[in-house]
């Protein structure tokens, strides 16, 4: 399997997270409709899916282009706090400021010369530093300026509001006003984003490009009749995470959402999340769209390893079958592409 970054711009809000296991899901909805996206059926493609997946996706994430190379806005990994710093527990007033910064500090750089070599030098940032690395120097009017200075959100998150419309009437029928919202989340203007996708040998990139096209074309996710889940994609290119991570690693920073297989780590940090899923397409319309729940590990997950072989694939994780009882056969991507790092010292 190669792996590769797919960039794209976003080009709306989102009301559905771009997560790799719901991009994952559009994917192979793509391939349901057209099986010469991948010259092959949806079925054949999931035969040996438990085993050999023919596509992994990860979460998206932002990224900055600098000096000719990528930087990546990674989710800081889900460790405790001793594990970035040595908090000053004996000054209750140093300590509570720790605290607060980490509790702040949500993203971390890696990319362009910066590898996840060493936890504690990782240079956690929060939201406006991060706003001030990604968008650059602000530029424009003084109102523009002084705007950007009180907004310095990369993402920022709200609720729309809309009301109900009967389209016969074109009025909003015998209930009269009939208001509800939608939350969803946009990304600062001129935002780029990076997928990390990895490919089996018998799927060109190029196709999966083709996929992600379509996905933004149409929309991603909720409400995407509305106008929602609009993007481009922009350039392709190949990547070994492993140049993003630890020379000497024992250990896996997940990019996605996954199902760890059972006894192949030793220790695991992790916020769990669970996948309260649902079909897409027509699906999503009838009697019964709404598939089991699963439990996950969020992406910024961190697994030790208990023995080498873990890092013998570019991806860990395991595959969720019985998801669904309308289409027995449908799959939930438990994989996720990973960046080895170093725990111990």
């Amino acid at each position: 399997m190669k792996t590769y970054i797919i960039t794209m711009k976003p080009l709306s809000g989102f009301a559905t997270p771009l997560k790799g296991d719901t991009l994952f899901g559009q994917l192979c909805w793509q391939a349901v409709y057209d099986p010469g996206l991948f010259g092959a059926s949806i079925d054949d493609l999931l035969s040996d899916y438990l085993t050999d997946p023919f596509v992994v996706v990860s979460s998206a994430y932002l990224k900055k282009r600098s000096d000719g190379e990528n930087e990546y806005a990674l989710k800081r990994p889900d460790l405790p706090a001793e594990k970035f710093m040595e908090l000053k527990r004996e000054n209750k007033k140093e300590f509570l400021r720790q605290r607060k910064l980490l509790k702040s500090a949500k993203w971390i750089l890696v990319g362009a010369g910066k590898r996840m070599e060493s936890l504690r030098d990782l240079g956690l940032l929060g939201s406006p530093e991060l706003f001030d690395v990604l968008a650059g120097p602000p530029a424009g009017s003084a109102m523009e300026k002084a705007t950007r200075r009180r907004t310095k959100a990369v993402v920022a998150d709200f609720a729309q509001p809309h009301n109900t419309i009967n389209r016969l009437t074109n009025t909003t029928g015998e209930g009269g006003f009939a208001p509800y919202s939608v939350e969803q989340h946009a990304y600062f203007p001129g935002a780029e984003l990076a997928i990390f996708v990895g490919a089996h040998k018998k799927i060109d990139i190029e196709q999966i490009a083709a996929g992600f096209r379509r996905m933004g074309e149409l929309g991603f996710g909720k409400d995407a009749s509305t106008g929602l889940g609009r993007f481009e994609v922009g350039g392709i290119q190949e990547i070994d995470l492993a140049a993003l991570g630890s020379k000497n690693p024992d250990a896996c920073y997940t990019l996605g959402p996954c199902v760890p297989p059972a006894h192949a780590f030793s220790s695991m940090y992790f916020t769990p999340f669970t996948r309260f899923g649902r079909h897409g397409d027509v699906l999503a319309k009838s009697s019964n769209p709404f598939k089991n729940p699963v439990i996950m590990a969020d992406e910024g997950a961190v697994f030790v390893a208990a023995t080498g072989a873990a890092f013998d694939k570019p991806y860990i994780g395991s595959a969720v079958r019985g998801v669904s009882k309308a289409i027995p056969g449908a799959v939930t991507q438990g994989y996720s592409l990973y960046i080895p790092v170093r725990m111990e010292d």
